[in-house]
């Protein structure tokens, strides 16, 4: 008898520790955003510019040269480049690095400037390195290399098992910055040429703004680690380089969770004339259907790419094609990336303002990942960011309302499932 009771009430404990590592994981830490915003101003107007630097900060500031790295022929050797001729410090932050001839390459790279006497940091997520093998681990620690593991479980932090570092940052002797979408692996290498290969779109930066791209690296390190980094070896002056008026924007669920949400809210609900937007991970909430479907019923041409049927989550494929009736309805076009996976994250609008970096268009980035995005205002760049939207745009697949409605039952159902759960997507 008393063993039997022993047995419910370690199952029942079991059951109510469970209960609550789901609730503190999955309910939202902060009140989101309830209320549609209201169109006040367009892009193009001082307001909107002030409103991004002191409404959600930090400022925009001037000086700023953005090079364009498509895909892994040209992302890998440029950021490998600046880690082999760094001279003071190195501060990487990734969410995917796997087992591979890449990571190999970064853990010698890594290792190497560690042995030099640099000073390099690596934070990795947990769960998105997982499959990183323990030998590069123990190289590049060995060099002297400090990893440290974004929120690796532990029986006392649990609650933010969930929370996961999204963000894509490499920054070198605090002068040059990388951010955009690419993970370290093999995935990632070559030129979308294939299935095996995947397209990608990855940033390198000089200028004012790389000051800001290292304070959002210092903030999950100092988190992380209790340490603080500052100096002239992460923080050194800063001239211009160019004349692109720039801000790093971030967001996590301990230091505002809903900014980013707001971010695209406000970018989206100032759009005049046009709004390109390439998302990797599409699963708009409903906020974000309205705002686009006002944008398209006031005229703005309204244009989506999406991966096809080469993802790497099929939950989140059906999740999103579950949500775009109102949109479709609406006139906005959407259409899928046919030659391989399309993992790409990139606002464009009304040819002024550019938002590239790790967000995705779904909750888990808008609420629950520490995400972190290079903001852009200049009509040069936010060009050249059309014509490779145009060229992506010509190899998807335009997805009609008839056929979205025709899709096969089987989809519907799965898709009403994977709707269940939005909010983790």
């Amino acid at each position: 008898m008393r063993a039997r009771i022993f047995t419910i009430v370690l199952i029942t404990s079991i059951v109510t520790l469970l209960a609550g590592f789901l609730a503190l994981n999955f309910m939202p830490s902060e009140k989101q955003i309830e209320t549609q915003l209201t169109r006040q101003y367009d892009i193009h107007d001082a307001q909107f510019r002030r409103s991004m630097g002191v409404l959600l900060g930090p400022p925009i500031i001037e000086g700023n040269k953005v090079d364009v790295l498509l895909n892994g022929d040209q992302i890998f050797p440029a950021m490998l480049d600046a880690i082999r001729q760094a001279k003071t410090s190195i501060t990487f932050e990734t969410y995917i690095y796997w087992s591979g001839t890449i990571g190999h390459e970064f853990r010698d790279a890594l290792a190497e400037r560690a042995r030099a006497g640099v000073k390099v940091h690596v934070m990795l997520d947990f769960v998105g390195s997982i499959k990183m093998d323990d030998d590069s681990l123990k190289t590049m620690r060995d060099a002297g290399v400090q990893v440290q593991r974004y929120h690796k479980p532990a029986w006392w932090k649990l609650a933010r098992l969930n929370n996961r570092t999204h963000r894509k940052l490499l920054i070198v002797d605090g002068q040059i910055g990388f951010t955009g979408g690419v993970g370290i692996a093999d995935q990632w290498r070559g030129n979308a040429q294939d299935e095996d290969h995947w397209r990608d779109t990855h940033f390198r930066v000089e200028g004012p703004v790389v000051g800001q791209m290292q304070a959002v690296f210092t903030d999950n390190w100092t988190k992380s680690t209790g340490t603080v980094l500052d100096g002239p070896d992460y923080f050194p002056p800063l001239q211009a380089r160019g004349e692109i008026p720039a801000q790093m924007f971030s967001s996590s669920p301990t230091g505002g969770s809903a900014s980013m949400h707001l971010m695209y809210l406000m970018a989206i609900t100032a759009a005049r004339k046009s709004i390109l937007l390439s998302a990797s991970y599409f699963v708009p909430d409903e906020l974000a259907i309205k705002a686009l479907v006002a944008a398209a019923k006031r005229g703005v041409d309204v244009r989506i790419i999406t991966p096809g049927k080469d993802i790497d989550s099929d939950i989140v494929r059906v999740a999103s094609r579950e949500r775009w009736g109102p949109l479709l309805e609406a006139g906005i076009k959407i259409a899928e990336f046919q030659p391989t996976m399309y993992h790409v994250k990139a606002l464009i609008v009304d040819d002024m303002m550019v938002s590239v970096g790790s967000t995705n268009f779904d909750n888990r980035s808008f609420s629950i990942n520490d995400e972190a995005n290079l903001n852009l205002l200049d009509p040069d760049f936010a060009k050249t960011q059309r014509d490779v939207f145009e060229d992506d745009w010509k190899r998807a697949r335009p997805i009609t309302l008839q056929a979205w409605r025709d899709r096969p039952m089987a989809e519907k159902l799965a898709g009403e499932v994977a709707s269940l759960l939005g909010s983790q997507l």
